[in-house]
């Protein structure tokens, strides 16, 4: 890269340091790899106010190799992105990325893929967040009916109140009982 960033003050470097997992040199990393995607948008020397508002599409976020692959970039992009459409600012970028970062902790993380996998937004995981999670996870795969039963047993074993759907706390119960859950929870810089 060879450019220096001078706008982050030592105050701004230490604020970004206390809402995040990351130290001085990390946050410069993630910021150096969110101006890569748009130079021409992106400048080497933001200013603080600029860190919120100048913001680059989900299109181009969707790009970068951690989430490249993932079923769930769209999903991951709208979650993190303070309006919901994926577009993302800096200090959004940063925010995700230190989410998924290995320091992060478990409820943290249980909060984020929570979010994630509630695509109405309305605090529950009901049939339709888990046809759509499953439809990601299989890439599309299954037919109706082997996602219908699937979606049928897992409410089965895991919808403790028999409500139809599930609340965060039954959803963090069953995240409690996956020690994978943070290793694949987690994308590195």
């Amino acid at each position: 890269m060879g450019n220096k960033i001078t706008s982050f003050s030592e105050g701004q470097l230490e604020a970004y340091q206390d809402c995040t997992f990351f130290a001085k040199k990390d946050i410069l990393r993630v910021f150096g790899r969110f101006q890569e995607l748009d130079p021409n948008r992106v400048p080497y020397n933001i200013k603080t106010e600029e860190c919120a508002h100048i913001k680059l599409p989900v299109e181009m976020i969707e790009t970068i190799p951690e989430l490249k692959e993932n079923p769930f970039r769209r999903r991951i992009c709208e979650v993190f992105s303070d309006d919901g459409t994926g577009n993302m600012s800096f200090d959004d970028f940063l925010n995700m990325f230190s989410v998924f970062s290995e320091a992060a902790s478990r409820d943290i993380k249980a909060t984020y893929a929570f979010q994630i996998y509630d695509y109405d937004c309305d605090n529950y995981l009901g049939k339709k967040d888990l046809e759509n999670t499953l439809v990601a996870l299989t890439q599309n795969s299954l037919t109706s009916e082997e996602v219908d039963f699937i979606v049928d047993k897992v409410l089965e074993e895991t919808d403790l109140d028999d409500d139809g759907m599930l609340s965060y706390s039954e959803f963090e119960h069953v995240i409690s009982r996956a020690p994978e859950f943070i290793s694949t929870f987690h994308i590195r810089i």
